[in-house]
């Protein structure tokens, strides 16, 4: 089932245009629902978290050492670390976990 490569990939570019443009076209005022506004203040950090955590898990040889290095990250961020502590730190506890498992 060949086709014209460059009917799919006009197909897809409208699609993907038609998907950003369509919201900026038809919503024109300011959202003033509460609910609408958190939910959409949101999504951005629920996608970002859906797509980093399988990543997460299986960027390692070990999903146990993932999972440590996950937990010491998500420790030290809490206690309001950097960035770079928190990174490098969760760096040194899978390479340790590695080495241990």
């Amino acid at each position: 089932m060949k086709g014209n490569i460059y009917l799919y990939i006009l197909v897809m570019a409208a699609v993907t245009y038609l998907i950003r443009m369509l919201p900026l076209t038809l919503i024109r005022k300011e959202i003033k629902n509460p609910f609408l506004r958190s939910f959409l203040h949101y999504v951005p950090y629920a996608t970002l978290s859906a797509m980093t955590f399988p990543a997460i898990l299986y960027s390692t040889a070990s999903p146990v050492s993932a999972a440590l290095g996950f937990l010491g990250a998500a420790v030290l961020a809490y206690l309001g670390k950097s960035l770079v502590c928190v990174a490098g730190c969760a760096c040194v506890i899978v390479y340790a976990a590695e080495l241990i498992l």
